[in-house]
Parts: structure tokens; sequence; C-alpha cells
């Protein structure tokens, strides 16, 4: 005995046994520290996402900044007379004066420095006595004269370069589009306290108020010849009705609809479709009876009206259809800047967006559609005598009190981003209530951006829904009977099969569901319920029929096989429902179950829908549930199993009480698993649901995912554009979503890993 321990113990301490040991316990440590160093870096990649992410959305929720660049009085000629209209420039280099004696200043913003004084062509005797207010993005300004005449005059504003290149500065350009020529709008020739112009497919409309509030109009048809450049102007007889004294006209821009703002806070609509033969559509109160109307100008697009009053209030009014289907001008949200009159109101050139300033100098900016004050700041002492504000809103210009002039560069990157716009339901224009609403781009420059991520997050929830509703049960099952009733033969060759389903990309898939299953679905819409009833139905009625065979013809399939049975039956009940699709879409639904749906049932059906999107997402993530779950009913210890038969439980009552309480954390976690890929999916959501964003549970429609959107519009949008970070900031929500659910499983998991350890 002492001679075999001395050589057991000589060669445990042997050199090539101690080499080994080394060997091993170095391959230990390398894998130890591999293992934890790809953990980390896991981790670590995830968070530098996670941040990633929040690093681009960040901006989105900034406070807007103003600060004054330039304060200055002007020298000089430049700075004779009264101010009427100021026009800035998109470079924030020049901007034009134009003052009551007839005279337009071009002046350098940062110093103001006088760049040139011109003379409106006027007659010794005329003067301008009104000012249009101006449409954002329009040139063209009328001003009106004391002999009942408009003068047309347009600045410009372009860029030099010297012959190398180099930028020289900004050139101002005042030209008139109608030459030195007056439109006559008072016959009379009384002096125009108010004159306002519209733009529309063949020319423009003027508008104009004279004496006691009368109101006139002039519609004028322009055709510009393409070899001279001259244009041809034919005046249109038109008129307005004087029912009340009136302080403003605005028109509509195809000239359909004429705002009459009274002087005692009411406003008349018209139908001026025939201007000839006005029609008084509806007389609205803009203001309660103690406050007056202070401003009025269009938002962008001259969809909507700001009316600013006497209280520091703003009102956004638009027509909209009313519950009798007749449209009506209605206040869609109320801006509050402060407890005193409104002085001015200036509307962004190319947002949603609008600047006031009340009779104290206080100045607000704010956004509309998300109904979001981005700037309450006092930057004056008393109402300025003019505003204006740069194209793209990067700087604005005030004329104090004394005369002297204030420049303000404006931070204000992404003033359409709120909790209301993005979450919640937003009165849009053109829209008759409130709604959710994703539609990032227009074909306009006065389009409204609607950026509401709702409908996405539903969508994408309504996608993973239906894909789960299909994919949870068969799985599942299926690993139940893989796992535990199947033989081993045909397990081998079973669960390779199905696992190799999850190699198919899923761009395959999408375009499989968006170009044949799509239309064979509409094709055989009662087909399909007629499966979903009749497979279970048929699939029961056969194992009925099966078990009631004499033993002698049942015992003839092994144990394990049965399922090879299946496949005909299967086959069968498909072919059947389909072939019967036909027959009972003309017995139930008139031959036309899409016909029955909208008109019996009032809901929408889209090719690709829902239902597509079940089959063709459920079919996707059905190996993935399947392996993971069939894994965790496959590893439960044949002890438990053989110990619970023997206690007299059948196969039935050991699957259900023994088995899956077991194998429940390894079955939850492929549920989570599967939800995850489900929400995370792109391509087939992309190609078989239409890309709708809608706000409802409608099987027969489609949807739009956070994620597919992502994949749309990331390539389409401007960098560091609002567009642009909520595209991230959707990302972000759909990794939040994610990290939530599987937090959230991986708890539960841990708690029924913990529960039934002991069994």
């Amino acid at each position: 005995m002492k001679t075999a321990s001395s050589t057991l113990e000589r060669e445990l301490n042997s050199p090539k046994t101690q080499r080994r040991r080394k060997y091993r316990h170095l391959g230990d440590g390398l894998t130890r520290y591999g293992i934890a160093t790809g953990g980390i870096g896991v981790i670590v990649a995830i968070s530098l996402i996670f941040f990633y992410l929040l690093y681009e959305v960040f901006p989105l929720f900034q406070d807007a900044e103003i600060e004054e660049s330039n304060h200055y009085s002007l020298q000089g000629e430049a700075a004779e007379g009264r101010t009427l209209r100021l026009v800035a420039e998109e470079q924030n280099e020049v901007f034009a004066r134009i003052t009551d004696s007839g005279q337009v200043h071009f002046i350098q913003v940062a110093d103001g420095q006088s760049l040139g004084s011109h003379s409106l062509p006027l007659g010794a005797d005329q003067t301008i006595t009104s000012v249009s207010p101006g449409l954002p993005g329009d040139d063209i300004l009328a001003l009106g004269l004391n002999d009942g005449r408009v003068l047309l005059v347009e600045f410009s504003f372009g860029v030099e370069f010297d012959a190398q290149g180099e930028r020289i500065g900004v050139r101002p350009e005042m030209t008139f589009p109608l030459g030195d020529e007056t439109l006559i709008l008072d016959p009379e020739g009384r002096p125009l306290q108010d004159v306002s112009r519209q733009v529309g497919r063949n020319g423009f409309i003027l508008g104009g108020i004279v004496d006691q509030g009368e109101p006139l109009v002039l519609k004028l048809a322009t055709r510009t010849n393409m070899i001279t450049g001259q244009t041809q102007v034919t005046p249109q007889p038109a008129q307005l009705p004087a029912r009340h004294a009136y302080q403003q006209l605005l028109f509509s821009e195809d000239h359909i609809y004429t705002y009459a703002v009274r002087t005692d806070g009411w406003m008349d609509v018209y139908n001026t479709r025939r201007l000839r033969e006005p029609e008084l559509m509806q007389q609205v109160r803009l203001v309660p009876d103690t406050q007056e109307v202070t401003a009025v100008r269009f938002q962008l697009g001259s969809d909507s009206l700001l009316i600013g009053d006497s209280q520091g209030r703003i009102t956004q009014w638009m027509l909209a259809r009313n519950s009798d289907g007749e449209r009506e001008l209605t206040a869609i949200r109320r801006l509050e800047l402060g407890d005193h009159p409104i002085a001015a109101i200036e509307p962004e050139h190319r947002r949603k967006g609008l600047v006031a300033v009340d009779t104290q100098g206080r100045v607000g900016i704010y956004n509309t559609t998300a109904e979001n004050k981005v700037i309450d700041a006092q930057l004056l002492e008393a109402a300025p005598q003019a505003v204006a504000i740069s194209p793209r809103a990067s700087m604005l210009l005030l004329q104090a009190a004394d005369g002297s002039f204030v420049t303000f560069d404006v931070d204000n990157p992404h003033p359409e981003a709120s909790a209301k716009a993005l979450w919640g339901k937003v009165w849009y224009e053109g829209y008759d209530q409130p709604e959710y609403i994703w539609q990032s781009s227009g074909a306009s420059n006065d389009y409204e951006p609607k950026f509401s991520i709702t409908p996405l997050a539903l969508g994408t929830l309504k996608a993973a829904f239906y894909a789960m509703l299909l994919s949870v049960p068969l799985a599942i099952c299926g690993a139940m009977y893989t796992a535990y009733f199947m033989a081993p033969a045909v397990r081998k060759k079973v669960k390779p099969v199905i696992e190799l389903m999850e190699a198919l990309p899923t761009v395959i898939l999408g375009f499989f569901a968006g170009l044949f299953l799509a239309p064979f679905f509409e094709l055989h819409l009662p087909g399909i319920f007629a499966l979903l009833v009749l497979m279970p139905l048929g699939l029961l009625a056969f194992g009925y029929a099966w078990s009631q065979l004499p033993d002698r013809i049942r015992f003839l399939v092994p144990d394990g096989w049965h399922v090879l049975l299946l496949f005909p039956v299967v086959m069968l009940i498909g072919w059947f429902s389909f072939a019967a699709s036909q027959p009972l879409e003309v017995f139930f639904f008139d031959g036309d179950i899409r016909n029955w749906l909208t008109n019996d049932l009032g809901i929408t059906y889209d090719q690709r829908n829902s239902i597509v999107v079940g089959f063709a997402m459920g079919f996707a993530v059905i190996p993935t549930i399947y392996s993971i779950a069939e894994d965790a009913l496959f590893g439960v210890p044949k002890s438990l199993s053989h110990g619970s038969l023997a206690l007299g439980a059948t196969a039935w009552q050991t699957l259900v009480r023994v088995i899956l309480p077991t194998a429940s954390p390894g079955i939850f976690s492929a549920v989570m698993i599967g939800m995850g890929r489900a929400v995370g999916e792109t391509m087939i959501v992309l190609m078989a649901t239409g890309n709708t964003p809608i706000m409802n549970f409608n099987i027969f429609e489609g949807m739009r995912t956070l994620a597919a959107n992502i994949a749309v519009e990331m390539g389409e949008s401007a960098v560091d554009s609002s567009h642009y970070r909520i595209l991230f900031l959707a990302a972000l929500v759909l990794f939040g979503f994610t990290f939530v659910v599987n937090t959230l499983a991986e708890l539960v998991r841990q708690r029924l890993r913990k529960k039934y350890s002991t069994l």
C-alpha cells in the first residue's frame, strides 16, 4: 500500500502533472477574466448607446435663449420720419426701414450705419397712411396712401461675392412688381386707414378700411409676359357690405373666406367665393365685452388667425367643422403673455411660431403647435414702435419708444418639442378636433409638422401584441409536445428545422407578407376566420376520433410518432377553409366582405393590416420562443417526471403540475425575449403594415412602429433638426421600453426560479 501510495504521490507531483495544473489554472483564469471582460463590455456598450441617445435628445428640452447684441440710435437722414414697417433678412446683417415720409432706409444690423436711402415713387401730395401686415414668406408689401391708392413694393436681399468667390456681404434691393404704377382701391380718394394683401393662384386681392370703418375690396388677376417680363393686371369688381365699422380685413389664401375685424371686438366671417355676392357665414366674439382686439395677424400659411387682446392673451382661431358638418371659426388655443395689452404680433417666417410684445415691453416667443412659450423676457420699458423677426427666427429687431434700435440674438432651435406635442392630443390646422398625428414633412414651406410619438408607440405595442397572440400559444405548446411527448428520433428532426426558421432574413418574410400574404388574405378573408375556427376544432375532433379507435389500430403508431398523423389533417383543414372562403363570402356577406365591413360595421379595411403582421411576425418570433422554451422544458430533471408518474399522476398532470412550474422561469424568459424581438422588428412591419401611424386597435388596419419609423425617416431628416432629434427620442423610448420589460422579466424569472427550485 505504501508503494502504491508513493507511486500515486509521485505521479500527482510529477513535473508533467504540475505543468498540466499550471496550464489548467491559467486557462481557468483567462476564461474567467474573458467572460468578465465580455460581460462588462456588453454593459459598457449598452450604457454608451443609452448615453448617446440621451446626448442627441437632450437639446430638444433645453430652454431657448435670447441675448441683446446691439443697441444704437440712427444718425442723419436714416433717423428721420416715423417707422411704419421694419423688414429683416435671413443673414441678420441688413434691415429695411419704411417711414411715413416715403423713404426706405437700408441699415446695417451691427452698427446702425446707413447703406443707402431711397424715395418711394409717390406724388407730391401723396403720403403713406398704412402698411399691410405682411405675410410670412411673402416679400411684397402693400402701402396704403392718403388718396385711396396702393403701391406695391418688394424687398430682396442677395449675398454678394467678389471675383475670387469670397463673400462680400448682403446687397439690399427694392423693386416694384407693378412698376411705379399705383392701384386705385378707393375711387373716392379717401385715405386708407388700413390695407391688407393676400396672394392667390392667378393674382392677388387687396383690402382696405377708410373713414368710419367702411371696407373696400379689389381683386386683381395678373398675367406675366414671359418674353418682356411685364405684368398685366386686370381688376375684377368686388364688394363687401358695410354692415359694421371695421378696423381690419384679412383674406384666406384662396380668397374663399374674408375675415372682417370689427371695432367692437367682433369678427364677421364672409364666404367670398363669389366676391360680388358675399355671404355672411358667422359672427363671432373674439374677446369678452370688457376687452379689445389690439393685434391681428395671420399665422404662417394663412390657415389660422392670431388675435391679441387687451388682457395680454393671444388666441389662435381657425375654421373647423362643427358637429353639424358646417365650417365655423373656432378658438383652438390660447397663449398667455401677461396682464397688459398686446402691442404687436409677428409670426415666424418658416415655423408655426410667433413673437408677441405687450405695451410694457414684455416679449414672449411661442410655438403654437406645441403650445410652448419658449421665451418670456422683459426687453423694453414700453411698447415698441416697430417689431421684426428675421426669416430664420434667429434675430429679433425692436425699435424702442425713444427711437433707438435694439437687436437680440435668439437661440431657439427646437420650439416644436413639448410634452403635449410629443404625447398629447394637438389641434392641428386643417383638422376638426385635437388628434394624435405623426406626419413629419409636407409639400409646402408653411407645413405644420406633427410629431406625436403616441401613435408610433401604440403601433409598436399593437404589432407586438398580434405577433405574440399567434406565436406564444403555438411556440409554447409545440415546445411542450416536443420536449415531453415526442419520440427522440422525431425530435432530432423537428427541433433543428424549427430553429432553422430563425435564420430566415426578416426582409424576406416582409417581402413575402407584403406581396403575397396581404393580397391573398384580402381575397380569402372569410377563409382566414374559418381556418382560425376550424383548425382547433378539427384537431380536437381528430384526437377524439383517434382515441375511440380499437387498441390494435392505435398501437400500430409508436408513442411520440402521432404528430405525423396530423400533417394531412392540418393540410386538409387548411385546404377546406380556403376552398370554402368564396361560398362563405357569398352566403354571409353578399359576395363582398370588405363592403360589408365598411358600410355595415363602419370598419376600415386596408390590404396590409394587423392580420398580415400577426401571421408574418408571429412566424418570425415562433422559433425564438420555441427554442428557449423547449430547452427549458427538456432540461427538467427526469427524476421529477418519473417520480410524479410513479406516484400515480398521468402524463398530462405531470406536465402541468411538475414540468411546467419547474421550467416556468425559462418559458417566461422565452416569451419576454420573443416580445423584445417583436417590439424591435423593423422590416416585416415596414413592408407588411402599410406604414400608417394611426391610433386604433382595428385588426383590419395597419400601423407604424417606432423601429419602422426610425428606419424610414432617419435618412431624410436634416442633421440636428427637431425631426432628427425626435427620431432619436423615439429610439430612446424604444430602448427604455425594452430595458424596463427585460428588467421586469428578469425579476419575475428570478422569483419563479426561487419558488420552484425546491421541486
